[in-house]
Order: structure tokens, then C-alpha cells, then sequence
């Protein structure tokens, strides 16, 4: 698989979401319309506690990607008190269905004893993806039995039925400085109308030790089904690039069985620049024929997307 950068095509901070402080648009997510691509991303909106809360707004772009318009308030609200996704979304996945436009939240609420809690959430939008109304106050997949807390992260691929890639954690450890940290591992669930679904499971295989998977993108390519997502330790990761994210890649023919095969994403960091240190929140999109790969770069997406092509698979 080959991979061509175009360059980094969204800087935040000349927007001025919150003021001094309009750093940050992460886990960008497009939907592509006939003469321009919508590109989903979340910002932070810091707290007076040093905290913050993440939003979710859209850039236009040329099928070039240049800039032609920006949202400057969300399009969709943060829940209600003591609700999955009171302190923010984060990502946010759109796509189109027989019903309309779907908005598959990952919404997320503060803890006490571990710093956060996690649910994926859905809405549905009646003005071509402007704004969002939640089908009801709770989500449509969190916590169970099996995934006992941050199921998150949803990415839905849609053949005979709706497949959900998302994530779930599977444990809290206390690292070396005290913090806990958490892990968590890519799974899949299915489901015939994109509100109630089946779960089977985790579906991709470590490569490290304590290894967190984060962002599934699936895409069809070559007579083959493709996923890119991106993984880190679970320590270590916000300060040392060895072991901060970065992408992962694995095949499947049939949306179910995967098999990972990160030398063949041909995808490296820069030698230099904004994602020379990170690169992570890959999305996958096809427009006009071709795919096309968007992703944050260091410090977690703090200096914007960028995006790239793909030219041989």
C-alpha cells in the first residue's frame, strides 16, 4: 500500500474558537458532498480548573482542500448533567443512511477515581449535517458484562448491514507517576437499522505489550477490506514519540476476521514538522474515486489535520 502526503490543510489556531486559546481540532471525519468535502473535527474548550471540553465543529474544503467556510458553534451540544457526554464529544462519525444522516457521538463524562468515562451516543441531522439532535439522552452502546467501561470511538461501515468499529477498555493501571492510565482494544458490532446493535467482540491483535488501539477507519479497496486506526503504549505515550501513537493497519474479506499487517500500511511519520513526532485519529474517505487518509499529528491534534492519498494499494 502507498501513500502520498498532501500536507497539513487545517491549522486551528487563526480561528479563535475560544478566544487566546483555539488550539486543537482532533479526529477529523468527512463527509463528502457533490462539489465540496465536510470535515467533522473536536475542539477543546478549557476550564477555569485547568480541565476542558470538547466540542464539536465542521470545516468546508474543495475537493483541493482549501478552505471555504468554518463552523464557529457546534453542531451539536454537550448532554445534560450527570449524562455520557456532559464534558464533551470526541470523535464524532457521520454518515449517510436510508434515514438521513447519523451522528455516532463518542461522548465522555469525568470520574472520581479514574479521570474519564465513556459512551457512544447517536443523532441524526435534518439540514445536511449543520446541526444535530440526539435521538434520546443515553447512548446506543457503552459498559457491559464483557467491555466494562470507555467504549468509545465509533466508525461505521455499511455493506448488508451496519459494521461498528469501536473501541473498549479493558483495564486502569497506575503508572509510575501515580496517574492511571487506561487501555483499550479495537471491537465490532453489527447491527440491521444503526440504533441496536450485536456485539462480537475485539477483532485486532496487539503488536506491543500494553498496547491501546484507538480511531478504526474501514474502507474497500482492491477486492480487500481495510482498516486503519492508530496505537500506543500505555505509558509514556503524551512525552516519548516511541511511544506516543501511531498507525496501525490491518485486512479482512469479510468485515469480521482481521489480520494486522502494519508494514503494509507504507505510511511513516515526517522527518520533520507537525506530525514528525505523532501521528494519530486516522480517517479514511473516498471522494471522486480516490481515498483519501486525514489524521492529526503531534501533541494529540493540537496543531490541526492533515491529509493523504492513496496511490497504489
Amino acid at each position: 500500500m502507498k501513500w502520498r502526503k498532501l500536507g497539513h490543510i487545517f491549522d486551528p489556531k487563526p480561528h479563535g474558537f475560544f478566544g487566546d486559546y483555539s488550539a486543537f481540532a482532533q479526529s477529523p471525519q468527512a463527509l463528502v458532498f457533490d462539489d465540496f468535502v465536510r470535515i467533522y473535527f473536536s475542539t477543546r474548550e478549557p476550564d477555569a480548573d485547568g480541565t476542558f471540553k470538547s466540542h464539536i465543529r465542521y470545516v468546508d474544503m474543495t475537493p483541493s482542500f482549501e478552505v471555504i467556510a468554518v463552523s464557529h458553534d457546534p453542531v451539536i451540544p454537550l448532554g445534560k448533567l450527570g449524562t455520557f457526554d456532559e464534558h464533551g464529544i470526541f470523535p464524532f462519525h457521520v454518515t449517510r443512511t436510508d434515514a438521513g444522516l447519523y451522528g455516532y457521538t463518542s461522548g465522555w463524562s469525568r470520574r472520581e477515581s479514574v479521570s474519564v468515562e465513556t459512551g457512544i451516543g447517536l443523532s441524526i441531522s435534518h439540514d445536511d449535517g449543520h446541526t444535530f439532535e440526539r435521538i434520546g439522552d443515553g447512548p446506543v452502546l457503552s459498559a457491559s458484562v464483557d467491555e466494562p467501561f470507555l467504549v468509545g470511538d465509533p466508525f461505521v461501515f455499511t455493506k448488508d448491514k451496519q459494521y461498528m468499529y469501536y473501541i473498549y477498555g479493558t483495564t486502569w493501571k497506575t503508572g509510575p507517576d501515580g496517574v492511571a492510565e487506561r487501555t483499550y482494544k479495537i471491537a465490532l458490532a453489527t447491527s440491521e437499522d444503526g440504533r441496536t446493535f450485536t456485539r462480537y467482540g475485539r477483532i485486532v491483535d496487539d503488536v506491543i505489550p500494553d498496547e491501546s488501539q484507538a480511531l478504526p477507519t474501514v474502507f474497500e479497496a482492491g477486492g480487500r477490506y481495510h482498516m486503519v486506526f492508530c496505537f500506543r503504549d500505555t505509558f509514556g505515550f503524551r512525552d516519548d514519540p516511541t511511544r506516543g501513537y501511531r498507525l496501525g493497519y490491518a485486512y479482512s474479506d469479510d468485515l469480521m476476521q482481521w489480520t494486522r499487517d502494519d508494514a503494509s500500511l507504507g505510511f511513516e511519520r515526517s522527518d520533520s514538522g507537525w506530525d514528525s513526532a505523532m501521528e494519530c485519529y486516522p480517517h479514511v474517505f473516498e471522494m471522486n474515486g480516490r481515498q483519501y487518509l486525514l489524521y492529526n499529528g503531534n501533541a494529540f491534534g493540537r496543531d490541526g489535520f492533515g491529509v493523504a492519498v492513496l496511490e497504489d494499494v
